[in-house]
């Protein structure tokens, strides 16, 4: 919006030539949100302290997480404020933009609505895991159709792979909408597994968007792509901005999340963070590097699937349950091994990095 207003008068002020550059409105995006949400965030932490909306804590978690009952949760919802405002203000309307701000708020309202039930009801069950995986395949289902619909048709349906810079085949209309939904409901549930300690998903989260925020802006630049033999997509630049508004908003959270948290994200917070960004590298056409650069989601999925798949299966087998961890996601079987809370996180903060680094080398690996 800024754009419109004060670009047209940069001959009565040098200053306002900067808004043409998606460089300085990423930076400024990234700050609005961020300081914006360090602004809001008590108001938001003491309203929810006054009318109850309270964390309410797993049975079967472990004991050290009892301290944790009655910490204010819902704080995704300080976030969104802060980054949708801040969209708002340094964002370029272009259809990247509003389509990934809408998947920001869709994901934000299935989250707001399970964090509603757990509050309403205290206990931490909230939607049953049928009716919120029904809703997450709807939001998906929309916006994969809405990927589809891109006004620019040269890039939609075709898969690429991080060492080969041509498109290695296109997905058939069906199969292509099948495979953006899973990836979409995938990361969204992988960020809301991962949300189980102090910092840990939002720290991972901000970690995970810095790359995809460098690949935008090399994909939305026609020299940059051309260079590094990327998909050149006009418009998919303002994603960098998206990105950095994203990155301000979790920042900010992560500022009131350290241990001991002051407040939780909640399903608000968690679903967004990954259905976003499953999003933007399904439109960047960089799902491989999203597995890649989300490594550490990964893992905590597929050590729940582990865990789940062994536990059925020995128990039909054996007639009884048995574990691989000592409880999943896995960050909690590193607890019930004696791990402090702040070394786990930090340490998950350390591998999410390394995967973050490891997506980035193939900016020339192609």
């Amino acid at each position: 919006m800024l754009y419109y207003l004060l670009y047209p008068l940069r001959e009565w002020f040098f200053g306002f030539n900067l808004l043409k550059y998606i460089t300085f409105r990423s930076l400024m995006a990234f700050f609005t949100a961020f300081l914006l949400g360090v602004i809001i965030a008590p108001f938001f932490i003491r309203r929810f302290s006054q009318i109850g909306v309270k964390q309410a804590i797993r049975d079967d978690g472990p004991q050290t997480h009892l301290v944790k009952a009655g910490t204010p949760t819902m704080g995704g919802i300080f976030v969104m404020v802060a980054v949708l405002v801040s969209l708002l203000l340094w964002g370029m309307p272009v259809y990247y933009v509003w389509v990934t701000a809408l998947a920001i708020v869709l994901f934000g309202l299935i989250g707001f609505l399970d964090d509603y039930l757990k509050v309403r009801f205290r206990n931490s069950k909230g939607i049953t895991e049928g009716t919120k995986f029904f809703m997450q395949v709807g939001v998906s289902l929309l916006l994969a159709v809405l990927v589809v619909l891109n006004p620019d048709p040269s890039q939609v349906l075709l898969f690429y792979v991080p060492i080969y810079d041509k498109p290695v085949f296109v997905w058939p209309l069906w199969l292509g909408i099948a495979f953006y939904v899973f990836t979409m409901v995938a990361f969204s549930n992988a960020t809301n597994l991962s949300d189980g300690l102090d910092g840990l998903a939002s720290g991972m989260g901000i970690i995970l968007y810095i790359p995809f925020g460098i690949f935008a802006y090399v994909i939305g630049n026609a020299i940059a792509a051309q260079y590094l033999k990327f998909p050149y997509l006009p418009g998919a630049g303002e994603l960098a901005v998206v990105i950095a508004a994203l990155i301000g908003g979790y920042t900010a959270f992560l500022w009131y999340n350290v241990h001991p948290a002051e407040v939780f994200m909640g399903d608000t917070g968690s679903l967004p963070l990954g259905g976003t960004i499953a999003l933007i590298a399904i439109f960047l056409k960089q799902e491989v590097l999203l597995v890649i650069a989300g490594g550490m989601f990964v893992l905590e999925t597929v050590s729940v699937l582990l865990q789940r798949s062994y536990f059925k299966w020995t128990k039909h087998t054996q007639g009884t349950g048995k574990r691989i961890f000592l409880m999943a996601p896995i960050h909690h079987h590193f607890e019930k091994k004696g791990w402090k809370e702040t070394q786990v996180v930090i340490r998950f903060w350390i591998l999410a990095a390394l995967c973050a680094l490891a997506s980035l080398a193939f900016l020339k690996i192609r």
